[in-house]
């Protein structure tokens, strides 16, 4: 079975396109989903990121998301730092989750986010970006994030260029128009996939 890697920038459609794979019968295994259960209350990962990030954790034990993004997109050894600890919980989370898919015999999405960043496209048989102009990538963050540019700014340039990722993707995924185009566009792709 195939094991897909989708990737792409923030604020880029990257979620929507896992949906539509998801509603299309592929198993998608994302890894934001898995980062956040690396450091849910309780967690060994958690304790060790409010070790090494002081003030980070709301009253009630949970982890304060804002404080952290404030302090780790802004500092690449910061956030160097917490890619350390979450990592290889992230990492064996989602291969437990494809081991169980691929057993099953589905399709594989590895939802991953930092793909090229943390140079996990040797994990997956091929690599679908979904692709953004920077100026809208920068539009529809600064609206869905309520940011300020220079904020928004940050988070894009804390992550690999979307020309960059186009350029070394096996499939590209235009999402520059509106979602008439991206779906039409997946419809053709998932037909040899099923």
């Amino acid at each position: 079975m195939t094991v897909i890697g989708l990737t792409g920038g923030i604020a880029s459609g990257k979620s929507t396109v896992a949906n539509y794979l998801k509603e299309n019968g592929f198993a998608v295994i994302d890894a934001d989903i898995a980062a956040r259960q690396a450091v849910e209350k309780g967690t060994e990962g958690l304790r060790k990121v409010a070790e090494t990030f002081p003030g980070v954790l709301n009253e009630d034990g949970t982890l304060n998301r804002k404080a952290l993004g404030t302090i780790i997109f802004n500092d690449k050894a910061q956030r160097d730092s917490l890619n350390e600890i979450v990592h290889p919980i992230v990492r064996r989370l989602m291969d437990e989750e494809k081991a169980a898919a691929l057993s099953e015999g589905k399709v594989v999405v590895m939802d991953i986010p930092l793909l090229y960043e943390n140079e996990l496209e040797h994990t997956v048989d091929e690599v679908w970006v979904v692709y953004v102009s920077y100026d809208i990538q920068k539009m529809r963050l600064m609206k869905r994030n309520e940011l300020s540019e220079s904020e928004a700014d940050a988070r894009i340039n804390s992550q690999m260029s979307m020309d960059e990722k186009r350029d070394k993707a096996d499939i590209v995924i235009d999402n520059c128009h509106d979602l008439d185009s991206l779906y039409k566009h997946l419809e053709a792709l998932i037909e040899d996939y099923k």
